[in-house]
């Protein structure tokens, strides 16, 4: 892993009311990312809205999503990046079932998740991380994911 850091950063996108992955991690082969951060808010204004589940998950296939822009921390890194994303599922990946981070969200706030030191969550070459959210009552969030390759 040379250390060379990335974000994505989603536009403002519908939850619905079953499962959607929001965004999508995709390490690219042979070539492992760790996410450092995870964050995402929500534009709900029912102040006894039902929470939100958000989870990070491991996913065994892409779905079907729109391309995400995945950026450099630091302009000035010569290395150019592998790691890709998506957003916005209108058909769901295929979930394996490892989930190594979830929240309860209220759906008129956020949650910003940073891993304590050396415990990043790992991202294999060639696989999967999805940010997914199961609402009762549909809003609109964003999703911001932090890391390195």
């Amino acid at each position: 892993m040379a250390g060379v850091g990335f974000s994505i950063q989603t536009a403002k996108i519908a939850t619905g009311t079953s499962a959607k992955t929001i965004a999508q991690l995709v390490a690219a082969a042979n070539v492992r990312a760790v996410v450092d951060e995870l964050s995402i808010s929500f534009d709900g204004t029912v102040n006894s809205g039902t929470p939100i589940l958000v989870e990070a998950v491991r996913q065994t296939s892409a779905g079907t999503m729109s391309a995400q822009t995945v950026r450099k921390t630091n302009n000035s890194d010569q290395e150019t990046l592998n790691t890709t994303a998506q957003n916005t599922a209108t058909a769901e990946p295929t979930d394996s079932g490892d989930v190594p981070w979830s929240e309860l969200v209220h759906p008129q706030t956020g949650y910003t998740w940073q891993a304590p030191y050396g415990k990043e969550i790992s991202v294999q070459g060639g696989t999967r991380l999805g940010i997914r959210v199961t609402a009762a009552a549909g809003v609109n969030c964003v999703v911001r994911i932090k890391g390195q390759e």
